[in-house]
């Protein structure tokens, strides 16, 4: 499908970064292969592109405090550069294109196994990808939701028929969002026997398949209202979250 040169612009009322405007540098986007999902990912660096991670005094909220992508093999150094360098890549000229090609012929793709959507520049680029990729299925968890200029952008996104845009509450215990105001939506429950069944509402069972998703596609299902995902993993030092949000 033949690009539209506006996908390539900024949202109206925002500026080109410097990456942007240096038509000479081309992206090259490295997407990650996780264990557990039936394609491929996105992403950029745990905590620091994560605005809706962080309460008021700066310090995480209580799901992101536990948060999985700040620890094991998301340490290792090849996997810290490869998302160092998507947070400049997305900037440059030609990164739309770049993904439509990376990622055209998947039936299923996620967006960020690790950090967030940290400029509604980024949103509005995202949202051009998936609209390229209409055979694709995409899911974009997020928390950015809380930034209202971000938040335009993913009213947007969730709008298109090949994407679930799943809001992350900040729960641990099993709270819900409103889904009169996030339609697609994740809550964190401590064990399967807090899960209690409704319709529209599905248990993550990947730890029953040694982790992995199997044939579920739950989180990339737009009649899925909520997706529990039960807890696993350690709680981060606080070392950890001493970084600066990257602002862009």
């Amino acid at each position: 499908m033949r690009m539209s040169a506006s996908h390539e612009r900024p949202y109206s009322g925002e500026m080109p970064t410097p990456a942007i405007l240096n038509a000479r540098q081309q992206a090259s986007p490295k997407l990650s292969k996780t264990s557990k999902m039936p394609g491929k990912s996105w992403s950029q660096s745990a905590w620091e592109t994560c605005p809706g991670a962080r309460k008021d005094d700066g310090s995480p909220v209580s799901a992101c405090s536990f948060c999985y992508a700040l620890t094991g093999a998301y340490q290792f150094p090849g996997t810290i550069a490869a998302r160092k360098h998507n947070e400049s890549d997305w900037q440059k000229n030609g990164w739309v294109r770049a993904m439509v090609k990376e990622i055209k012929k998947m039936t299923h793709f996620r967006w960020f196994d690790s950090g967030d959507i940290n400029s509604p520049i980024l949103a509005r680029k995202i949202w051009a990808v998936i609209l390229e990729t209409p055979n694709t299925q995409h899911w974009l968890p997020t928390r950015s939701y809380k930034d209202a200029t971000i938040l335009k952008q993913l009213r947007a996104i969730e709008n298109l028929p090949n994407v679930v845009v799943r809001y992350s509450s900040d729960s641990r215990e099993g709270g819900h969002l409103d889904s009169t105001l996030y339609p697609n939506n994740s809550t964190i429950i401590q064990s399967k026997d807090d899960f209690i069944p409704q319709k529209g509402v599905a248990l993550c069972r990947s730890g029953e398949r040694a982790g992995k998703c199997g044939s579920c596609r739950a989180c990339w299902s737009k009649s899925v209202r909520t997706v529990s995902y039960i807890h696993h993993g350690n709680k981060v030092g606080e070392k950890k979250f001493e970084k600066d949000l990257i602002v862009v």
